[in-house]
């Protein structure tokens, strides 16, 4: 399996960016939709390959499963480490920012066919394109008016990513007006299996 062979950076290939890209992207919408926690498998924040199996009489009282290879995580040139870097950064972030203190997520904009979906909760704006192939520059999204700063990419380096993404941009709504409402709007570049953070500012 290419979850033992291709996850040393320097050969990984197209499944293996593939697979990390969604597993945080995963990992993350579940963590800011979730209600009052987040509960993650030991393990899982850095992807570890294999299961979890006490010994018994199905697997004839082997110890062979019962661990977890922590040192994976720990090793720079492994995919695992990023995912564990992400995974450190995300649960930082929603302790930071008491997220789990704040109810429901408000959905502000959602396209299937771009695959991309957008919500507010508390002052973290999520921003996610799970296109497999397609990247949109000066993307509009619905959203609140203000100003955001960048918080947290899924695409940065240090999380397995590609660094298609400015660190620590501003962005400022614009707003457009209609006979019946004024509509605020971020406009972003959005590449693909990547999600952003913004974070309003006073």
């Amino acid at each position: 399996s290419r979850i033992y062979t291709d996850m040393h950076k320097d050969h990984a290939g197209s499944d293996t960016f593939r697979a990390v890209a969604l597993h945080k992207m995963i990992r993350l919408i579940t963590l800011a939709t979730a209600n009052a926690g987040y509960l993650n498998f030991m393990g899982n924040e850095f992807g570890h390959p294999e299961w979890v199996d006490f010994p018994s009489q199905q697997n004839h009282f082997s110890f062979k499963y019962a661990r977890r290879q922590w040192s994976l995580k720990y090793d720079p040139d492994l995919f695992y480490n990023h995912l564990y870097q992400f995974d450190r950064q995300m649960i930082c972030l929603a302790g930071e920012t008491g997220l789990f203190e704040s109810g429901h997520p408000d959905l502000y904009y959602i396209h299937e066919d771009h695959q991309i979906i957008a919500f507010i909760r508390k002052d973290l704006f999520f921003v996610f394109n799970f296109h497999p192939s397609h990247s949109f520059s000066d993307y509009h999204v619905d959203a609140p008016p203000g100003r955001y700063r960048l918080v947290l990419d899924t695409d940065q380096s240090r999380f397995g990513g590609h660094d298609r993404v400015m660190p620590d941009q501003v962005f400022f709504t614009v707003s457009e007006s209609h006979p019946s409402f004024v509509q605020h709007r971020l406009s972003l570049y959005l590449p693909s299996r990547t999600a952003l953070v913004l974070k309003q500012m006073p």
